[in-house]
């Protein structure tokens, strides 16, 4: 390959490639999210080479019979966005109700798509790709925050077994904060003198999990709770 033309034009989709990443990349940063800049800018440089391959592949093989060669770009892109899959499962992490990471996730698919887009030379439509990314992880990030989304929380209480708080009473107290309980489970714990109760609670306010955590901790027979909102 030419030094003037072909290589000038692939290092530029190259670097528009890196930074195009490093901007979707530094919002995840800012955020506190452990896939973030460096993450980002990677994935999509080297998404972008990926395909410069595939693009230039004509200048590779020159010398190759034509009736040898076929030619199917997106073939890579393919392979590319398999081996993103893998990546972004590992940025997903599971605890208890908690399912975290899936937003990170889905920014390292749309940034490995991005350099796709760049390495085939598709500038305006990376950008515009960019920017779409952008403004989904920003703006909507605000709109978000003021609908009233029903929100979930894990409910894990401990009580003596005698003189404890039993179900009802303990649905009570849920409902009377505004929230509401769904099915419980049970067990009975260090030497059946303490028992458990698991369950979950929603509601479309968030503070009236505070509520609820503050009215546990003043109530009588609750010799300990743990709370513990869902989040994406």
């Amino acid at each position: 390959m030419e030094l003037s033309g072909e290589l000038v034009t692939g290092a530029g989709r190259l670097l528009l490639a890196a930074g195009l990443g490093a901007l979707v990349g530094l919002e995840r940063t800012l955020h506190g999210r452990p896939a973030g800049f460096r993450t980002h800018t990677l994935v999509c440089a080297a998404s972008a080479l990926l395909m410069l391959l595939t693009v230039f592949q004509w200048e590779l093989l020159v010398d190759a019979p034509l009736e040898t060669i076929r030619v199917d770009p997106t073939r890579m892109a393919q392979g590319i966005m398999t081996g993103i899959g893998f990546l972004g499962a590992g940025v997903i992490l599971k605890e208890r109700m908690a399912v975290r990471g899936l937003t990170t996730a889905a920014s390292i698919w749309m940034t490995a798509s991005v350099g796709i887009i760049a390495g085939m030379g598709l500038h305006w439509a990376a950008v515009l790709a960019t920017v779409l990314t952008l403004g989904v992880l920003g703006l909507f990030r605000l709109a978000e925050d003021r609908v009233p989304v029903l929100r979930y929380a894990w409910l894990e209480l401990w009580t003596p077994v005698e003189g404890g708080l039993d179900e009802a009473r303990l649905r009570e107290l849920v409902r009377s904060e505004g929230l509401k309980a769904g099915p419980a489970s049970y067990e009975l714990r260090e030497d059946r003198r303490i028992f458990v109760y698991r369950l979950t609670v929603r509601t479309r306010h968030p503070g009236r999990l505070s509520r609820l955590s503050e009215r546990l901790r003043t109530e009588d027979g609750v010799s300990a709770f743990r709370l513990t909102p869902a989040g994406s």
